[in-house]
């Protein structure tokens, strides 16, 4: 079958579409006939190559994936040939304390498909039986396919590690990706007060009217912790959600209220920051790290799908044909939601 992917780490030219085997269930698991993938930054370290992080090449991209079960392993029962399901990336062994304990994310086995594991942007991909889950009846399959990451990173952050409570002030860092047209929503569900920043004027509006309550368009002129000071009436921003990393965790920092969470999800803009640390003190803040999430929290963000509280933005559905150019998308400083990329016909 075809997938597209990488023979070696670098840039975009490194792209293309490969000829990979289609796998074979285990006892436990089950193999998808996918429908529709979906991208992630994620793809973009992968593609780069992330420091630590070995990967069997050639590597297919994708973590996320949508489409009907094709064949099961011997010890799985309950699941029906061609029902609709989509993937839970987040893979874990359940033989450790956090596993136990119903934190798989913190699992040191913890592994994510389309880093760790062959990808999505294929036909067929095989994972466990207990990364497999119905889809919302509402929702298509390339919506289906833009759910999972980013709703629950955004899910996980949000509401367990930033704790965030009705009524407190969110601040959102980073326009328009698939972890920020979740994350507004998510916050707005808990009664939260929302505020995104971002350098563009259109994605703020698409913000807006996503349910976010106000828009910070930065620039060179406008320090990003003076305008959510500003916007904080000079009390403080309750949680702020940074993927951004370098060009933004000093400033955001000093923009937390009294007892503030700065919760970070990512490093866009590089993983290296001086802070000063005395406003960490005086206004007892806190800095906390978050990646995807539990299976728990990865139900309970699915069950506000179904029932229409959430709904997965889509950014642009890409053809086959079109494979190269939906990877490409992610770099598009227009970008607001997520990437889809339909699956490759059948026999190619």
């Amino acid at each position: 079958m075809i997938g597209l992917g990488i023979r070696a780490h670098g840039g975009l030219d490194r792209l293309e579409l490969l000829d990979v085997p289609v796998p074979d269930p285990g006892p436990h698991d089950v193999r998808i006939r996918l429908e529709a993938a979906a991208f992630n930054q994620l793809d973009r370290f992968v593609l780069a190559g992330i420091p630590g992080v070995p990967i069997e090449l050639p590597h297919v991209l994708g973590s996320d994936g949508a489409g009907t079960v094709d064949s099961v392993g011997d010890r799985v029962f309950d699941l029906s040939p061609r029902a609709r399901v989509l993937i839970n990336p987040g893979l874990s062994d359940g033989s450790c304390p956090a596993c136990r304990a119903g934190q798989e994310s913190l699992c040191r086995h913890f592994r994510i498909v389309g880093e760790h594991t062959q990808g999505t942007a294929t036909r067929f991909v095989v994972v466990p039986r207990t990364n497999v889950y119905p889809i919302p009846p509402a929702l298509s399959f390339g919506e289906a396919a833009a759910f999972p990451l980013v709703f629950q990173t955004a899910y996980r952050a949000l509401r367990t590690i930033g704790e965030l409570r009705a009524g407190e002030r969110v601040a959102i860092i980073g326009g328009g990706g698939g972890v920020v047209t979740a994350a507004i929503q998510i916050a707005k569900a808990a009664g939260a007060r929302v505020c995104v920043t971002t350098r563009s004027a259109e994605k703020g509006e698409k913000a807006r009217r996503l349910g976010a309550d106000e828009i910070v368009v930065t620039d060179d002129a406008t320090p990003l912790d003076r305008a959510l000071w500003a916007w904080s009436e000079k009390d403080g921003v309750d949680v702020i959600l940074d993927s951004v990393g370098v060009a933004t965790v000093p400033r955001t920092i000093r923009a937390l209220a009294r007892g503030g969470r700065l919760v970070v999800i990512g490093a866009t803009t590089g993983p290296v920051v001086e802070i000063d640390l005395r406003t960490i003190f005086w206004r007892q803040a806190s800095i906390r790290g978050s990646t995807m999430a539990s299976r728990k929290e990865f139900e309970a963000v699915l069950g506000d799908v179904a029932h229409g509280t959430l709904r997965p933005v889509v950014d642009h559905e890409f053809a086959w044909s079109d494979a190269v150019e939906a990877f490409r998308r992610l770099e598009a400083p227009d970008l607001f939601g997520k990437v889809v990329l339909r699956a490759p016909p059948d026999g190619a």
